[in-house]
């Protein structure tokens, strides 16, 4: 029986990862292990161990990473030190991680360092900020890449990775996306009494590379809700660096009735008010990636997004006010993004693409000391 050990630092990452996981826990061929640190233990973020705890799993371990400076760099050392120790503990035979956070970042390094497999999840594609360097840093780092497309295999491919070591299957969230055990809209209204006939979902995260114009992306952002007359489902932001002046321009909304304000939501739930919402606005990669999906208008907001793929149902535009007001005004006259399949990220089979891969001899037998390929 092989250990896994998957990795979640935040609500986002455990909804990409949470059909892998469970599809792992149902085999007998493997026994499956959790550590759950970062946002999920914060209560300001919605505490969001409560989700993963309720999915029953078997094993599941906790540890609190948050430190009161809100560095990314003492964020990492911290990881790194929790996560090894208990390592150490359990000696998986695998190490999982996902995307671009400094959680993932960490199991990367604990995992490379300690002569242990280490399997990124979406490695090879490309972002704006910060992101993109740990993105490419975790991956650089794994031994085994489960990629969304052939374009990030392409990429992983530049970097000197091997052939062998890269399985696409898609990305894992449109397996939850797609599933026909989503609850109703008027479930999740009445769950978090949200009043609207017709809303919109907004969710705008900090951008760590542009810290010293935050505060005035966030009070832009904030003054364009207020300016248009329409409903709005805000989520907080990510706990990055600048999260705090976002959360203070928040308050503006505060007592305003075109408002609900949450610190987080339950995956499956987000997923239903995505699909039935107008459109979505700010710079969350779920503008890029979940929203074409469902045939969603998205106002992508600033440079968090940069070169990531577009689509027609999505708007580029600045953090300049009267930009982001007039792509309001834009989509409340009925703009229409072309009704094009979008398939770019699979088709919501991911788990038993990588429960397959898993199940495959030679996965188990890669060199755990890289080589390079030359491209």
């Amino acid at each position: 029986m092989k250990k896994i050990v998957f990795l979640t630092g935040t609500r986002a990452d455990f909804g990409k990862i949470k059909s892998l996981i469970q599809i792992l826990e149902s085999n007998n061929k493997f026994e499956v292990f959790l550590f759950v640190t970062g946002m999920h233990l914060q209560k300001e973020y919605g505490y969001t161990l409560i989700e993963v705890q309720r999915c029953n799993f078997k094993n599941i371990h906790t540890f609190q990473n948050h430190t009161s400076e809100t560095t990314m760099d003492l964020t990492l050392a911290k990881t790194i030190n929790g996560f090894s120790k208990y390592i150490k503990e359990i000696e998986p035979d695998m190490i999982i991680v996902h995307g671009d956070r400094v959680e993932a970042l960490a199991g990367a390094i604990v995992g490379s360092l300690n002569n242990i497999l280490v399997a990124h999840i979406e490695g090879g594609e490309l972002s704006g900020t910060i992101d993109e360097l740990i993105r490419h840093s975790i991956s650089k780092l794994s031994h085994i890449h489960f990629v969304a497309n052939k374009t990030a295999k392409k990429r992983l491919l530049q970097m000197g990775e091997l052939e062998k070591s890269v399985y696409i299957i898609g990305s894992p969230d449109l397996d939850i996306m797609f599933s026909e055990n989503l609850p109703n809209l008027s479930e999740v209204k009445a769950y978090y009494q949200i009043p609207f006939n017709e809303y919109a979902i907004v969710m705008f995260h900090p951008v760590t590379t542009e810290i010293d114009d935050m505060d005035n992306y966030a009070s832009n952002f904030v003054n364009s809700l207020l300016a248009v007359n329409h409903n709005f489902v805000v989520i907080y932001p990510n706990n990055d660096l600048g999260s705090k002046i976002i959360l203070k321009h928040y308050r503006q909304l505060n007592n305003n009735s075109r408002f609900k304000i949450f610190p987080s939501l339950k995956f499956e739930y987000f997923l239903t008010l995505l699909k039935k919402a107008s459109f979505l606005i700010g710079n969350s990669s779920a503008g890029v990636r979940e929203a074409p999906y469902y045939n969603l208008p998205s106002i992508n907001i600033g440079t968090r997004q940069n070169n990531r793929v577009t689509h027609t149902s999505i708007i580029n535009v600045s953090y300049d006010t009267d930009e982001i007001t007039n792509a309001i005004t834009k989509l409340n006259t009925n703009f229409q993004p072309e009704n094009k399949k979008f398939s770019d990220f699979g088709n919501g089979n991911s788990a038993e693409l990588f429960l397959d891969s898993l199940q495959e001899e030679n996965i188990w037998q890669l060199n755990h000391q890289k080589q390079f390929k030359d491209f």
